[in-house]
């Protein structure tokens, strides 16, 4: 029994040794780059991805998207990461977390989720890549773990909250990246 407890309490001062000499030690690494890998939603093909990287002036956005209809569409960050719903709908509202009204995504005030609206070509291909000054990726309004959505129509940037921009054609979660 006494030897039990004399390597249990070697084992604990081990760990705790480890613990303590590497505590503060361990350089934290700087989160720079978060990405969405987007799926269809049901009866839908569109697919692609989108990087957000921390750039001097704010996020760099840059998205490939695939299987879209000509013409613009949508393109918000809503407020969860949970594209477990058939129809995207788990993804919840845009993400607002400072209350604005919804607006362009070069507009002082607006969601930190509005992204715009992303164009397609008649091959039914988007590109986009712009630095967006509102996102972030940590502190209380970071987008990571928030979902990403693209919807079947053009966002009008009047409507509220959401842009008239119509059903969800694809969702992604946004996650940590390999830099």
């Amino acid at each position: 029994m006494q030897k039990i407890l004399v390597g249990l309490l070697m084992s604990l001062f081990s760990v705790s040794s480890f613990a303590q000499m590497n505590h503060g030690n361990m350089e934290k690494p700087s989160l720079t780059k978060a990405i969405a890998v987007l799926h269809p939603t049901k009866g839908n093909t569109v697919r692609g991805w989108v990087t957000f990287e921390v750039v001097e002036k704010g996020v760099r956005v840059v998205a490939e998207i695939t299987g879209l209809t000509p013409g613009k569409h949508g393109f918000h960050i809503h407020e969860f990461g949970d594209c477990s719903s058939d129809d995207g709908s788990a993804a919840g509202g845009h993400f607002n977390p400072t209350s604005m009204p919804h607006s362009m995504p070069m507009s002082d005030k607006r969601h930190v989720g509005d992204l715009g609206n992303i164009e397609a070509d008649k091959n039914g291909k988007a590109s986009l890549d712009y630095v967006d000054s509102m996102l972030m990726l940590h502190g209380e309004v970071s987008i990571l773990g928030r979902g990403v959505i693209i919807h079947e129509k053009e966002d009008d940037f009047e409507t509220q909250p959401t842009g008239n921009a119509g059903g969800r054609l694809a969702c992604g979660v946004i996650g940590v990246a390999k830099k």
